[in-house]
This record gives C-alpha cells, sequence and structure tokens, in this order.
C-alpha cells in the first residue's frame, strides 16, 4: 500500500500531535497509509551512539523512507519565524537525493507549532517549503474550502497546518487545529493516489 511519509521533529510534542493528525487524515483516503518518522536532534552523539529508534515515539527517518514514499508531509518547531536546526540539519543533508531526483514530482506539505499566535507560524511554514521546492517536490497548503480555515481562532494557516501551544506550552491541538491538520493529510494523500494513478 502505497505511503506517505510523515517526518517531524517535536520537543514539547505538539508537533508530534500534529503529526498523529496528519497521519489520521492520511489513513481516512483508501488505499493511502502514513509512515511516522522523526529527525533526530542535533547532537554529537546523533553522530556515534545514538539508537535507531528513540526511546519514545516515531523511529528516526532514513534514507529508504524517503525512496519508499509517495509524498512528505514535514513538520517542525518555529524557531524565531523558522525551521528548527535539527529538520534544517536534515534537509541539508539530502544532496544524494536532490541530485538523483528522489523526491521530484511528489506531493508535499507543512506543519508547525509555535508558543504564541503570532510566533512566526507562517514564516516557518513558509521557509520549509523552499527546500521541498528545490528538490522539485509539489507543495500543497490548505484551502479556504476548509470551514474551520475560516473560522480557527488559534492555529491554521493557508500555508499549512498549525498549533499555537500558548504560555503554558500546552502540546494539545484545538478542535479546528485538528481538523485542518486531517485536511492536511487528505489532501496530501488524495493528491498522492491521484499521481499514483
Amino acid at each position: 500500500m502505497p505511503e506517505i511519509l510523515v517526518l517531524y521533529y517535536s520537543r514539547g510534542g505538539s508537533v508530534a500531535q500534529l503529526a498523529r493528525h496528519i497521519a489520521r487524515g492520511i489513513g481516512e483516503v483508501p488505499g493511502m497509509q502514513a509512515r511516522l518518522r522523526t529527525v533526530p536532534p542535533v547532537a554529537a552523539v546523533t553522530a556515534t551512539a545514538a539508537p535507531p529508534v528513540p526511546d519514545e515515539g516515531a523511529p528516526f527517518v532514513s534514507a529508504a523512507d524517503l525512496e519508499e514514499c509517495v509524498g512528505l508531509a514535514l513538520g517542525s518547531p518555529t524557531r524565531f519565524g523558522n525551521m528548527a536546526a535539527p529538520v534544517k540539519h536534515f534537509i541539508d543533508g539530502l544532496g544524494a537525493q536532490w541530485a538523483s531526483g528522489t523526491l521530484v514530482g511528489r506531493p508535499a506539505a507543512v506543519f508547525t507549532s509555535t508558543a504564541t499566535q503570532h510566533g512566526g507560524q507562517e514564516s516557518t511554514l513558509l521557509t520549509m517549503m523552499v527546500p521541498l521546492l528545490h528538490h522539485g517536490m509539489l507543495v500543497l497548503g490548505i484551502p479556504f474550502t476548509e470551514a474551520a480555515l475560516n473560522t480557527t481562532r488559534t492555529g491554521g494557516t493557508p500555508y499549512g497546518a498549525s498549533h499555537v501551544a500558548g504560555a503554558q506550552d500546552d502540546p494539545t491541538p484545538s478542535d479546528e487545529e485538528k481538523q485542518l491538520a486531517r485536511a492536511l493529510g487528505r489532501r496530501l494523500a488524495e493528491t498522492a493516489a491521484k499521481l499514483c494513478a
């Protein structure tokens, strides 16, 4: 069964929860399923001694995950209006995949979480799209035909799914954030299914 890679980095749990809702949306499309993976933190230990499967959560991503999946949802917390260093470090290491065109023509989407409503959600999503465009991916967003996009007072943008964790760093998405994450997953899977047909 074709799989969409849902790849993320999460420290407080918010991005991981969004990833699971995106995966649920992918699974709602007949004949499609999600493959959850995470990127390792950037530290000397990850290069020499980190296990291939973290103690909790999704396994670390491998090159095979990129080759085997028919689409990509990429998630990161916001760091000063940009993706977190571990996600950027992972993307910067994809020179071989760029040169061979591994990701060309595959659909992609992005998602993020911030501490505040104006903490850089949209700029993070936009900057995450740039390397995906360099890889020749077909970047998807959330259209305003999704009703929750017009009513949300928390996260959710036309550029991708998002969550506002707030001052208490609450990792649980609001109902509208969940709806939009699932909608993004469905849209990504529906597009991939059409491209695979």
